[in-house]
Order: C-alpha cells, then sequence, then structure tokens
C-alpha cells in the first residue's frame, strides 16, 4: 500500500528531513526589522529552491515589503487544498536570556525528549517544513501527490502582515482551493491532534481621560478638582457585572452557544482547570459563572484592561493631583459579533461616565471579527480521522482564545474554509527566549500530513 510505503520513507529519512529544518532555521529571517530584509528573502529564496527540488512549480513574489513564496504541483485529481504557513520570526531580545544563540539551531536532551531548539523552530519553520516533508515523501516514494496542492508561504506574519490583505486581492484566483490548511496552531494536549475550528477576534482601544489643564497639589486642590484616575477607574470597574458578563449594551448580540457534538469533545478532554490556573499562581476562573475554563478561552468573549497609568509612578511619594490618566482594553469577539458595534459601545460606555469637567480622548488599534469554520465540510472529519489513525488520543475539534487573522482572510477574500491544524506544545516558548520544537512533534507532524493528504484524495 502506498500510504505504508510512504510512511516508512519518513521514518527512514528523519534525519535528512531535521538537517533540512536546521538549515532554513540558521537563516535570521526576522520580518519587523529592516536590518533583517536580506535575511527574510535568503528565507524565500532558500524555500523556493527546497519546493523546485521535489517537483513544485515555485516562484517568489514581491510585495512592498518581504516577498510571498507560491508554489503548486501539477494537476492531481482530489481536493484542491492550499497550505499556509510563514517563514519569517520573532525578534530574539532579550538575548541574554538565551541558553545559546538563538538562530544557532541544534538537537538537545530535555526531560521530556529530544527538542529542535532556535528561533522559529516552533513559529513556524518546524511547523511549514512538516508539510513540506511529507509532500517530499509522497513525491520520493510514488512520484506525485496524492491529492492536489498548493503553497502560500509569507514573510510578514510576525509584523502584522501589512502586504497580505492587498496580495491576496490581487491574486485570488490564484488562490482559490477547496480548503485551506493552516499550521500555525499547536495541540491541546501533547497526545491530542487538534483542529481548530473557531478563532476569537480582536478590538483594541486606547482612552485618556483629560480633565484639570495641569497636574495639581492633592493638598490644595483635592476634593474640588476632578480626578481622572477616579473616572477612568469608575467607568472600567462597571465594564463587568457581578457574574463576570461584560455590561456594554448589545456585547453578546451575535454571540453562539457552543454546539452539543463540540461541547462533548471538549468535556471529554483531559483538562486540568486547577492545573491550568495553578501554573500561573491562581487558582479560580474569574470569567462568567456557570462557563468552563475551555468555554472561556475558546468560544466566549471578553473585556480585558491591558494596561493603566496617570499621575505620578516613580520612585518615592509625590501627592499629585494629575491632569489626566490612560488605559489600554482589548476585547475577544467570537461569533458574529461586530468589531464596529463593540467599539461604538466601549466609546459610549466610557463617555456616560464623564462628568462635566472632563473629556475623553479614543484611539483605536485595530479591530477583526471571529472566525468560524464550517465543519460540515467533509474535509474536516477526513483530516481529523486522519489525524486519529496517527496520534495516541483521537483528533478533536477545539477553540483558539487568539486571533489567526489568515483564516478570516481565506473566508472573506478567497471563499475558501480554513483548517488549523499544528503540532506545537504549549511549552515551545514561541515568541520568547530558547523557543523549541519536540522532535516527536516534528516527526509525527510529517507522518500526520503524508495520511491527511492520503484522506483529502
Amino acid at each position: 500500500m502506498s500510504l505504508d510505503k510512504v510512511l516508512a520513507h519518513v521514518d527512514a529519512d528523519q534525519d535528512n528531513a531535521l538537517a533540512r529544518l536546521i538549515e532554513l532555521l540558521k537563516i535570521e529571517s526576522i520580518s519587523t526589522d529592516p536590518a533583517y530584509a536580506a535575511e527574510c528573502n535568503r528565507a524565500a529564496d532558500w524555500l523556493v529552491d527546497d519546493l523546485k527540488s521535489i517537483g513544485f512549480d515555485a516562484s517568489k513574489r514581491e510585495t512592498p515589503r518581504h516577498p510571498m513564496v507560491i508554489a503548486h504541483n501539477d494537476a492531481t485529481d482530489g481536493t484542491h487544498v492550499m497550505f499556509y504557513g510563514h517563514y519569517d520570526v520573532q525578534p530574539v531580545d532579550p538575548l541574554e536570556l538565551w541558553e545559546n544563540p538563538p538562530f544557532d539551531a541544534r538537537v538537545e536532551d530535555t526531560p521530556n525528549g529530544k527538542v529542535i531548539r532556535g528561533r522559529g523552530s516552533s513559529d513556524d519553520k518546524g511547523q511549514l517544513m512538516t508539510f513540506v516533508e511529507a509532500c517530499r515523501a509522497w513525491k520520493e516514494v510514488t512520484g506525485s501527490l496524492p491529492t492536489n496542492v498548493s503553497i502560500f508561504f509569507e514573510g510578514e506574519e510576525e509584523s502584522g502582515s501589512p502586504s497580505l490583505v492587498p496580495f491576496m486581492k490581487e491574486n485570488a484566483a490564484e488562490l482559490k482551493s477547496d480548503v485551506a490548511l493552516i499550521c500555525d496552531t499547536g495541540m491541546v494536549e501533547p497526545n491530542t491532534p487538534s483542529i481548530v475550528t473557531m478563532l476569537r477576534g480582536l478590538v483594541g482601544e486606547q482612552i485618556t481621560i483629560k480633565g484639570p489643564s495641569k497636574d495639581l497639589h492633592s493638598g490644595m486642590y483635592g476634593g474640588p478638582s476632578i480626578n481622572p484616575i477616579r473616572v477612568l477607574t469608575q467607568a472600567l470597574g462597571a465594564l463587568h457585572d457581578d457574574n463576570g458578563r461584560v455590561t456594554l449594551e448589545g456585547f453578546y448580540d451575535g454571540v453562539p452557544e457552543l454546539p452539543a457534538q463540540i461541547a462533548e469533545q471538549w468535556k471529554n478532554l483531559d483538562f486540568d482547570e486547577a492545573r491550568f490556573l495553578g501554573d500561573v499562581g491562581l487558582s479560580k476562573p474569574a470569567g462568567e459563572n456557570g462557563r468552563s475554563v475551555l468555554e472561556m478561552l475558546w468560544s466566549r468573549p471578553t473585556a480585558e484592561v491591558n494596561g493603566i497609568w496617570g499621575g505620578y509612578t516613580g520612585e518615592g511619594f509625590k501627592t499629585v493631583l494629575p491632569a489626566e490618566a490612560s488605559a489600554k482594553v482589548s476585547f475577544r469577539l467570537v461569533g458574529q459579533q461586530d468589531p464596529v458595534k463593540v467599539r461604538d459601545a466601549f466609546r459610549a460606555h466610557v463617555e456616560s461616565f464623564l462628568p462635566e469637567d472632563c473629556s475623553v480622548e479614543f484611539h483605536g488599534h485595530g479591530n477583526s471579527g471571529a472566525s468560524g469554520m464550517a465543519i460540515d465540510h467533509p474535509a474536516f472529519e477526513q483530516a481529523r480521522g486522519a489525524l486519529s489513525d496517527e496520534w495516541d488520543n483521537e483528533g478533536v475539534f477545539v477553540g483558539c482564545g487568539g486571533s489567526i487573522p489568515i483564516a478570516g482572510h481565506f473566508q472573506k477574500i478567497i471563499g475558501t474554509e480554513s483548517m488549523l491544524i499544528g503540532f506545537a506544545q504549549d511549552d515551545d516558548s514561541i515568541h520568547s527566549p530558547n523557543e523549541k520544537y519536540d522532535l516527536r512533534s516534528f516527526h509525527k507532524g510529517i507522518r500526520s500530513w503524508v495520511r491527511i493528504l492520503a484522506a483529502l484524495n
């Protein structure tokens, strides 16, 4: 059987696959710093050459910043999949916390097994190479892929993707497929393969409450003068009721209840709420009463104060009554919540607390709606079955508390549903010093994509 032969080839070629990944990890493709523009180009060129070596029609596409990599295989019957990943990486600061140079990628022994250590090993070079290596194995064993495959690698994901939407709009016809595969996620548990089917949206807002024309002496003006910090904290403190629900008018419009099929899968996960909170020094969930921790993380909206400042915060003490006070607030959205309406409701909420002698300034920091995947698409169950065949536990449909805009872009710009399948672990330290990727995750990730490509035929 071809599948068994391809899987055996993956096992036999593991050392070579690892060597290729380490070569890519040594390229310092930090997208946010213009000083590394040449390295981003080098990473794109490396990927083009590697994809060409296994028979893809691959090319580097220029953008105003860092290039995209687009590749297609010869037309094949079966589901047409578009695989997305990103080759750029986060900055490495603080450098002094790295145990080894961040781009001197290497394999290390740890108490939990061997890992690949280096910037980008998990986010996202190691992940995207699991798919490339799966395609390589199919090509080398059978001479072709079992289904129609295209590849889309971005070089700006870690710096806000400024070129992504224009590029997708300009190339929508070429990027069209039956389903998009996105590898920028992880597993809910070390042995439980996971398909993310819902992503929360995001609204960010900075507010500044202004009162007196200058900072005042609290002994001379305290009492008759309004204190902007007091106004700000009143508004922020009223964002939630005693049951943990957000109080903004219309906030829960478009928030769905969790489908019974998904709720049952989440209930059966080996997820320890006490351990999850205990790992960060907490003991009791602080969100909506009556909701599980996983519901709070994956399927419920939130309002959080991310930063607050005003008055004197230096060493010692200064009895100042501040002229202004500021905060940064973010909202995670689910379902059909409208980010514009949420922003408007928040601004109206703050303004309702303003006394006569105060004014407010607002500065928006982006907004995006939530993404929900249509799990009745046949590819979802086919992929879940393939993952279940490879891992110790059955594959599950899960949510993700964060926001991965590319999934929404595939839906809205290209008209394609996305499956988010990744093999990262919670302790991979992505975006942090000493990032790693489990060698077992890398190897079984390749085998998983081999099985998924066969299942999607």
